[in-house]
């Protein structure tokens, strides 16, 4: 609980306690005053204490009240609320009738306040306790110690130390030991990563066994985990419709029922005086119309809305899925086609030798002759032709190394000519090769200007991408499409195992957007399509799209920068996901509107006619409010979906 709220906390109980008081000393004591100071000694006391306790419980909503007046905003609830128990205060006095219910709606209000004050803290609480990954510190060692130093002040390339139970601060490459890394406040996956040299590792992971030396590749404020923090702590400055539209609708509504109150409390009486000739009754027409400004508070629509989706964009980090903005989880909910890029998004990026064809040398020794001579590449073929060589190769067999640019690498490798390549390297060579039916990236190799065979390197695709593309399909996608630079045979093969609706191979950047631009016009209505990419290619197509989801975790800068969604562990199961949380968020927007205006115009109908009283109008204000804020906190559970 904060101060401030502590604070209101023994405020309302110190109201509370001298309102009961009043109200059983309330007979003895003002005829005693009466008896023996003078005959409206009694009158004027009782006026007096019931007056200091309206001020305990209502000071800061009249001063707010004045302050909205000077500034020329004049219709908000503490306005409403300030008029309704001021009035009612008058008609007590005037009357010489009981100030309790002035005062008890002033306090139920509060009351209503401090609730909503205490939930919406907590949601706060819950979502920035589920994004506690800034780390407090980094280690650098010194002349033999640890010194623990601010993350901003850690340079590029140096060594960091992070032992056991510590946040890792800044994204790099571990250069010594190894590990279990816990991800869960990244990704919202338990599950731990086992982690060693040479592997790379984003800041915001827990590490929760060995003591890792990390050389950082970023600064702290292009880390992932600044990117994050910034993204969930921004996400509120960009509103939704809904939003928008409530803001609008309070502007508009509250003067209205401002001068519908003043309306009911002059019109009834006047007409029933000058048109019928009858007492005009200004005390129950004011009663109603004071009654009337209590209902007719917009709290529960402007508190609860921004609430349910500063709760759902919590609950979505929770689940691994960053959301830039309200905004952006409006439209995720009325996503009805998904387009993907293939490599990095369906399918790991990660390049493996799956079969090796060979004539006169052997398998082993032309897969090293393959591997020598794309050594100096950092190409993903060349590396994954290193991997499957399986040994360490001595570079210094290698000379005369030539990268022809789109064909492949020509190069001595113990003094015989070696050529790596497609099938446009041998025929510049003038060496005729044979035609692989294998999918994948075909490597044909010539070793001495003959040929000697060809290797198949294929991408692996992503053990969830098919039951993603399922899920997808059950959250009510209508269209799954892929869009790929690569070969189309390798792009069918992929579309046809994970079961997408379309596919369109061997396109340019540029003819990823002129696709996407195509498919724009292709769907139907208020349906938005989403483009799920990674690569810096991605980054133009991210941003025509209606919404673009960035692959986090492998995804480049500029993807990442360009999406509106990010995808913290790269699984496009949470795609679904996503799109899951959105709808339960509108859903809840929904139904907080309806109960709220629902409830609100009932209560203003009952009450101009005169069936409800105040305590039953704090209901209709207070009360929905209190069930619109709890309700909007529902969005925050998100585990299960």
């Amino acid at each position: 609980m904060t101060k401030k709220q502590k604070t209101m906390l023994k405020r309302i109980l110190i109201a509370s306690a001298l309102l009961l008081g009043l109200q059983l000393l309330s007979d003895s004591l003002f005829v005693w005053l009466d008896a023996h100071l003078f005959p409206s000694a009694g009158r004027w006391g009782r006026f007096a204490l019931y007056l200091a306790d309206y001020f305990i419980i209502g000071h800061d909503i009249l001063r707010k009240a004045a302050r909205g007046v000077m500034n020329r905003r004049v219709f908000d609830e503490n306005f409403l609320m300030a008029v309704a128990t001021v009035g009612a205060m008058v008609l007590a006095v005037s009357s010489n009738g009981d100030y309790f219910e002035a005062i008890a709606v002033m306090l139920f209000y509060q009351i209503g306040e401090w609730f909503q004050s205490y939930a919406v803290g907590k949601s706060r609480r819950s979502i920035s306790e589920l994004m506690d990954i800034r780390p407090d510190h980094a280690n650098i060692e010194r002349d033999g110690r640890l010194e623990q130093v601010d993350p901003d002040e850690v340079e590029v390339g140096s060594i960091i130390i992070v032992q056991p139970g510590e946040k890792v601060p800044i994204d790099g490459v571990i250069r010594e030991g190894r590990s279990t890394l816990n991800t869960s406040a990244l990704t919202g996956e338990s599950l731990p990563r086992e982690i060693g040299p040479g592997d790379e590792i984003i800041s915001g992971c827990i590490n929760m066994t060995g003591v890792l030396k990390i050389e950082t590749t970023k600064e702290f404020g292009a880390s992932t985990v600044s990117k994050i923090l910034d993204l969930v702590e921004n996400a509120s400055s960009k509103k939704s419709r809904s939003e928008n539209f409530i803001s609008k609708f309070a502007k508009i509504y509250t003067p209205i029922v401002c001068y519908s109150a003043l309306a009911l409390a002059l019109l009834p009486p006047l007409v029933r005086a000058l048109g019928m000739g009858l007492a005009p009754e200004w005390g129950v027409w004011i009663y109603r119309a004071l009654t009337f400004l209590i209902i007719s508070c917009p709290c529960a629509l402007v508190i609860s809305i921004p609430l349910s989706f500063f709760a759902g964009i919590g609950g979505a980090s929770q689940a691994g899925v960053l959301v830039k903005g309200s905004n952006y989880l409006e439209t995720l909910s009325k996503v009805r086609t998904v387009v993907f890029d293939k490599t990095g998004t369906l399918t790991q990026g990660v390049f493996e030798v799956n079969d090796i064809h060979h004539s006169e040398l052997e398998r082993e020794q032309l897969l090293e002759y393959a591997a020598l001579a794309e050594s100096a590449s950092s190409h993903p073929i060349s590396k994954s032709l290193q991997r499957a060589c399986g040994k360490t190769l001595d570079r210094s067999r290698v000379t005369d190394i030539r990268e022809i640019s789109g064909n492949g690498v020509v190069a001595h490798v113990d003094g015989l000519e070696v050529a790596a390549g497609n099938d446009k390297l041998m025929r510049t060579l003038g060496i005729p090769y044979k035609d692989c039916h294998s999918t994948g990236t075909i490597i044909h190799m010539a070793v001495g200007g003959q040929y000697a065979g060809h290797i198949v390197i294929s991408d692996i695709i992503k053990p969830s991408a098919s039951e993603a593309i399922r899920a997808l399909k059950k959250a009510g996608v209508e269209q799954t499409v892929m869009l790929t630079g690569d070969t189309r045979k390798v792009a069918e093969q992929v579309a046809e195992e994970l079961g997408l609706d379309g596919v369109y191979s061997e396109l340019l950047p540029a003819d990823k957007v002129a696709k996407v631009e195509e498919l724009l016009d292709q769907k139907n209505g208020r349906s938005k399509l989403a483009f799920v990419g990674d690569g810096i290619n991605d980054a133009p197509v991210l941003s025509r799209a209606d919404i673009g989801i960035a692959m986090g975790a492998m995804g480049s800068d500029a993807a990442i920068e360009a999406a509106d969604v990010v995808l913290m562990d790269d699984d496009p199961m949470k795609i679904a996901k996503a799109i899951r949380i959105s709808r339960k968020c509108l859903g809840i927007v929904y139904q907080n509107i309806a109960l709220a205006l629902g409830i609100k115009f009932v209560c203003l109908l009952l009450g101009a006619v005169g069936e409800v009283n105040m305590y039953m109008a704090i209901f209709a204000d207070v009360g929905v409010m209190i069930l619109a804020v709890l309700n909007a906190i529902r969005c925050l559970f998100v585990k299960d979906l």
